[in-house]
């Protein structure tokens, strides 16, 4: 018996011996999965809403036409991603010292000009002392602040900048495009407004400069081919080619045509149209625009437009998204707040006032707003009736806007009178002075990703700055101002999170909307974004995505079969 279990035993073990090595000899089969990856090719045609003026960043600041072409010519030290945080550009690294007021940049050395020449460091100085010259259509503060810095030369690629004082937000000011020494250094300054440079220029970025479209001895277009020799990563589309319309509708005219793949903007007066092109895809991104409604809180004929309650019920009594939805045909994104949505300072942690006009008369109420003993159907407090002015720019979306919040505040027992006036003296007459009650205005944030924003609410601004308002929390100011020497990007969060805080607790001003910018683009072009801006040329900043052709590529994965 004890022989027979053991040769029972030799063979079980012998089965599982089999069974294993069939198991491990079973057949394979292979999957193979078709992938498609973008490759080089094609030519991308795009309708520019406006008409060539000059191919120079230094020129451009009132041409959006202009700037989209440049933004694909020339590069700066440095540019911003969609959240606002710094990258290196022709500037391949840069360091700050420890007290904030030195910062040294190097140059890539691979950084080389359309023509061949290398890009240094007496370009950027070269490209900074024309931004400071009176051809320039740079602001003045922009002129002021680099008055104020020390340029040092440290060798062909490194260059040093010193500043008076700390300041983070120095690095908004290093995105200029930079232009060719070699090429315009000796033309006199007066000159270069008008230098054939501007219609065959030279620059360092991904695209050069091929040649223009002149129909009638009008320039019609412009075509671009990619630059070989980029320092960064080539784009996929060999050949841009923008043509220029006088209107939206013209350019949508010329998509449906088939003379364009994509129109650089899509306006409000063509959104229907375009939304009904099944092949044109729309792309909306937020603007870097905010509107609001000032308040003087230091108007003494208006003592009422200090208190808290009444600026919450204001907002709250005001039907923000049927504004949006009406006038603006829906592009725009209500505001919280003054930081720009999609910035890293942005905290998505304060109150969203929705429209409750109800809710906004009990706050009143509460705060003792009543209808006065004589009647009526303005409230008053103390013996005085809820009646102020509003001004507003002259034109017709800002006038119907201005109506619509009248009518909202209305509906409340509040009066406003509407004033429509030219916007640069709404600007720099009333504002500025301080000589208004009440105001509905566009702060325009362009080239300025940092999203700062002392020069609004500081109580140091408020005498003779941008502070309108006249807001006087020092808490508040105190955070801007750390916030401004702060190096460390966690920490100035924190500091910007806790200022938004406050201001959504005392609403200095109503938020209204940030605008939206929408274009179209073929569905045959692919790679395309839609990433917040802080300005309309940076729908571009994706362009090495964007591709016209695909090609297969096979991957294999074995896997056993199964019987």
């Amino acid at each position: 018996m004890k022989k027979l279990r053991w040769q029972i035993f030799v063979v079980i073990i012998t089965l599982v011996l089999v069974g294993v090595l069939l198991l491990s000899q079973q057949p394979v089969s292979q999957i193979t999965t078709i992938l498609t990856q973008p490759t080089t090719g094609g030519v991308y045609t795009e309708a520019l809403i406006g008409s060539m003026s000059r191919f120079n960043p230094l020129l451009d600041r009132n041409n959006l036409a202009d700037r989209d072409v440049n933004k694909l010519l020339f590069s700066g030290l440095i540019r911003f991603d969609s959240r606002g945080m710094p990258l290196p550009d022709l500037a391949e690294a840069w360091g700050t010292s420890q007290d904030g007021t030195i910062y040294n940049f190097s140059i890539r050395p691979n950084a080389v000009w359309h023509d061949g020449a290398p890009v240094t460091t007496d370009d950027v100085i070269f490209t900074i002392a024309l931004i400071k010259s009176d051809i320039s259509f740079y602001p003045q503060d922009i002129k002021t602040l680099w008055d104020e810095v020390e340029i040092k030369r440290l060798d062909e690629k490194t260059m040093q900048f010193r500043l008076p004082e700390p300041f983070v937000p120095f690095l908004d000011y290093l995105t200029f495009g930079v232009l060719p020494q070699h090429l315009l250094g000796n033309i006199p300054i007066d000159q270069i407004l008008n230098a054939d440079f501007n219609l065959n220029p030279i620059g360092s970025g991904p695209y050069k400069f091929d040649h223009l479209l002149v129909e009638n001895s009008r320039i019609t277009g412009v075509v671009l081919t990619i630059f070989e020799e980029y320092y960064g990563e080539n784009p996929y589309i060999p050949q841009m080619v923008f043509r220029y319309y006088p209107s939206a509708t013209a350019a949508l005219d010329a998509y449906q045509q088939g003379e364009v793949l994509g129109i650089s903007q899509i306006t409000s007066n063509i959104l229907g149209d375009a939304l009904n092109e099944k092949e044109l895809s729309l792309y909306t991104s937020r603007r870097p625009e905010l509107s609001l409604i000032f308040f003087n809180l230091n108007n003494g004929a208006v003592p009422f437009l200090q208190d808290i309650a009444l600026r919450k019920a204001l907002l709250t009594g005001l039907n923000r998204q049927r504004m949006i939805n009406q006038i603006l045909g829906g592009q725009a994104i209500p505001a919280d707040g003054p930081i720009l949505p999609g910035s890293w300072a942005y905290y998505d942690g304060v109150n969203h006032i929705d429209y409750d006009s109800l809710a906004a008369q009990s706050i009143l109420k509460k705060a003792g707003y009543i209808i006065p003993p004589e009647g009526g159907e303005t409230l008053a407090k103390d013996g005085q009736l809820l009646v102020f002015t509003l001004l507003h720019p002259d034109d017709a979306q800002h006038t119907a806007l201005a109506q619509y919040i009248q009518q909202d505040w209305i509906k409340l027992g509040v009066q406003i009178n509407l004033v429509p006036l030219p916007y640069e003296q709404l600007i720099h007459e009333n504002l500025a002075k301080r000589g208004y009650e009440a105001a509905l205005v566009d702060i325009n944030l362009s080239y300025t990703p940092d999203p700062d924003p002392y020069p609004f609410w500081h109580q140091a601004e408020a005498a003779s700055g941008q502070n309108y308002a006249q807001w006087d929390n020092r808490t508040a100011s105190e955070y801007l101002e750390r916030a401004r020497v702060t190096a460390d990007l966690e920490s100035r969060a924190r500091l910007y999170r806790n200022f938004q805080v406050i201001f959504d607790q005392e609403l200095p001003a109503l938020p209204l909307y940030f605008p939206t910018y929408t274009f179209g683009i073929n569905t045959q072009v692919y790679g395309v974004q839609a990433a917040p801006l802080y300005d309309t040329s940076d729908r571009l900043n994706s362009i090495a995505d964007w591709h016209l052709l695909t090609r297969r590529a096979l991957e294999a994965t074995s896997t056993p079969e199964i019987p």
